[in-house]
C-alpha cells in the first residue's frame, strides 16, 4: 500500500488556498448561503482550523471581497498604462474580459447584496469609491462619461449573473446587449 505524503503548507499559503475556495463559494451562494464547513472541506482542512486563520465567516467574506476589488483595480491599472491615450476604452475592454471569469463578477454582485450589513457596506463603499476615483483621475473623463463607464460595468455584471455569454451564438439580443 502506497502512503501519500502531503506537503505541509505555511499558514499564509493555507490562508491563500482558503481564500481561493471562499471566492468561488461566496460568488455562487453569497455570505449567508455559504457554509464555512463547505469551504474547509473544499481545501481539505477542518472548520476549526479555518477559524484559526479567519476568525469569522464575515472576516473571510470581506477578505474575498477585498481580493475582488484588488483584482479589478490592478486590471484597470494595467489597462490604463497599456493605452495612456485612451485609458477609459482600455479599462472598459479589460473589464469586459471578466465575463470569462464569471465568479469574479458574481462575487462583486454578492458584495453589493451583502451591504445590508453596515460593516460590509463600509468596506464595499470604500473600495468602490477608490475604483471610481481612480477611473476619474486616470481617464480625465467628465462626470457623465465616468457614470456611463460604471453603468456599462454593472450591465456586464448582470450579463455574468445571467450567463449571457452562453447565449451569444443563439440569441441576437444577447449579442446586441453586450456589443
Amino acid at each position: 500500500m502506497k502512503t501519500m505524503t502531503r506537503t505541509r503548507m505555511s499558514a499564509e499559503e493555507r490562508r491563500e488556498e482558503i481564500l481561493n475556495a471562499a471566492v468561488s463559494e461566496f460568488a455562487l451562494k453569497g455570505l449567508h448561503g455559504t457554509s464555512t464547513e463547505t469551504i474547509a472541506q473544499r481545501v481539505g482542512i477542518s472548520q476549526p482550523y479555518l477559524f484559526r486563520l479567519y476568525r469569522t465567516k464575515k472576516e473571510l467574506f470581506l477578505a474575498a471581497v477585498e481580493r475582488g476589488f484588488d483584482r479589478v483595480a490592478e486590471m484597470f491599472q494595467v489597462a490604463a498604462e497599456s493605452n495612456p491615450k485612451a485609458p477609459l476604452v482600455a479599462m472598459a475592454l479589460a473589464y469586459k474580459e471578466l465575463l470569462s471569469q464569471r465568479e469574479e463578477l458574481l462575487l462583486q454582485m454578492q458584495s453589493y447584496v451583502a451591504c445590508v450589513d453596515p460593516e460590509i457596506q463600509v468596506v464595499v463603499r470604500r473600495r468602490f469609491a477608490e475604483l471610481y476615483r481612480f477611473v476619474e483621475e486616470v481617464s480625465g473623463a467628465d462626470d457623465e462619461l465616468v457614470r456611463q463607464f460604471f453603468a456599462h460595468g454593472m450591465l456586464l455584471n448582470v450579463a455574468a449573473a445571467i450567463d449571457l455569454p452562453a447565449l451569444l451564438a443563439t440569441e441576437g439580443w444577447a449579442e446586441r446587449c453586450l456589443g
